[in-house]
């Protein structure tokens, strides 16, 4: 696992929606946009599954993922990939259902997707761009 440094963390808070993608086991590509996404910490993001059907299916065959951070203000943008644990019992999920009731009490919160960060990538234009930062 690797941790997000402060620009990076930067980024994430001033990112909405994040672009989620994901990759079936044959490797057809879904992205969606998301907003129930949170650093729980430095090397962890915690994703809420309230209507997620292809991203869903895709992580239990795939369990890779790649998250979009974008911050106009900041002129910075990450690719930020993680390996994913799906959680529907437990000390975590229950965490997170608390979490979801005080945000936002009439969404289901049905799984807690923990990724694991393994990899961040620079976005932003220029001759750094793609390159593998973390």
């Amino acid at each position: 696992m690797v941790a997000l440094n402060s620009q990076m963390k930067e980024a994430f808070s001033q990112t909405k929606p994040f672009s989620v993608a994901t990759a079936s086991k044959s490797g057809v590509p879904n992205v969606v946009p998301m907003t129930q996404v949170w650093l729980e910490d430095d090397e962890t993001v915690w994703i809420v599954d309230n209507f997620m059907v292809k991203t869903l299916a895709n992580l239990k065959e795939n369990p890779k993922i790649a998250i979009f951070l974008y911050a106009s203000e900041q002129k910075a943008c990450f690719q930020v990939k993680g390996t994913v644990v799906l959680h529907t019992s437990g000390g975590k999920f229950d965490k997170m259902k608390a979490m979801m009731k005080e945000r936002n009490p009439k969404l289901p919160a049905k799984t807690l997707v923990e990724v694991k960060i393994t990899e961040v990538y620079q976005c932003w234009y220029g001759a750094d761009a793609g390159k593998k930062l973390l």
